[in-house]
Order: structure tokens, then sequence, then C-alpha cells
């Protein structure tokens, strides 16, 4: 299991991956929904700019795009990790959103997924991850609880949940990925 930067990542496979996704599926906003893959290969320029700072639209932040691959190589998810949160992102959104494709949904990827993108975030310096989910959408609640989430705050359509990322270690765990491994809490994520 492991992230792959969208631009460094099988465009084809990655743009496979995009096109499995409605619009909107839970939350999860398809940015390129609709793209030939000549627009599919523009956006990826365009999230690779966007992941360097160049060229952001008002009120956007740095964002890296990731694709989820499993052990298999299959693409089976898409990570959006906002390097920092705008007063926007940081009452909605939140740091990082993601979707699993439909075909490989409720098998576990959404919690590994998210576990590897926590140690992104850790990387830059993110000491607590802010999230939120669709209140329909309980496989991806559970997926951040499984994480350390915490629910702090919700409306009428979304929790908003947030993980510290301070004070965690990492280990290894016998599926050939590393999760969180809390030493204010002292939990172990189960997969």
């Amino acid at each position: 299991m492991k992230l792959i930067k969208l631009w460094e990542a099988d465009l084809e496979k990655a743009y496979r991956l995009q096109t499995s996704f409605g619009p909107n599926e839970n939350g999860f906003i398809n940015n390129a929904y609709g793209y030939t893959l000549a627009e599919f290969l523009d956006y990826v320029k365009k999230c690779e700019n966007t992941s360097l700072g160049i060229d952001l639209p008002e009120n956007y932040v740095p964002a890296t795009v990731f694709i989820l691959e499993n052990d298999g190589h299959e693409y089976v998810g898409i990570f959006n990790l906002r390097h920092k949160l705008n007063e926007s992102l940081r009452n909605g959104a939140g740091h990082i959103g993601y979707g699993i494709s439909p075909d490989y949904r409720k098998k576990g990827y959404a919690t590994q997924g998210l576990a590897l993108v926590l140690q992104e975030a850790k990387k830059l310096g993110i000491d607590e991850a802010l999230l939120s989910v669709n209140k329909k959408n309980l496989g991806s609640l559970k997926a951040q609880q499984k994480n350390g989430a915490t629910i702090y705050r919700e409306d009428e359509k979304e929790y908003y949940t947030k993980i510290k990322l301070m004070q965690k270690r990492w280990m290894a765990k016998e599926k050939g990925f590393e999760c969180p491994l809390s030493i204010e809490h002292n939990y172990l994520i189960n997969f």
C-alpha cells in the first residue's frame, strides 16, 4: 500500500480512477468530473502547481493530491492533503479530503490511506489534522476514528473531526504500511 503524487502516477490509470467517481459522492468532490483525458492532463498539471503554491486562485491553499495504490498495483482512492488552512477550510473541509473508488469500498482502504496521508501531514508540520465527513457516510467516520479522530462539532450535514498528530510515533504493521501509535492515547489502529 502506498501513496503516489497524482503527477507521478500512471496518468491513464489515474484518469480511470477519477472517472469512477460521480461529481459529489458522500462529500467527496470530484474536481475532474466529466473531463476528457486531455482535460484531465491539464488538471494534473494544475494540481502539481497547486502543491507548489504556484498560480493559486484567490482563497486557495497549497494542496497535494495523492493516489492510493494497493499491493496489487491497483489505484483504489484519491486523497487531497491541504498544506495549511484558511478560515473557510478551518470551518469546513479541513486538511484532508478523500474518496475510495466504488469497487474498493468497505475493504479498509480509507483507514489505511488516511493513516498514510496523516504521515504526510506530519511531515508538513501539521500538529492537528481537521477533517469533515458527511453524516450519512458512517464508513468514512469509522476510518477517521480508527486513525484517532474525535468529533469536535457537527451541523445538519457534517461531522467535523480532528486527529492529533503531536507526540505520535510510527511503527510498521505486518500489512506492509505504517500506521500511527499514539503515545498520548496509547492505541494501535486495527485493520
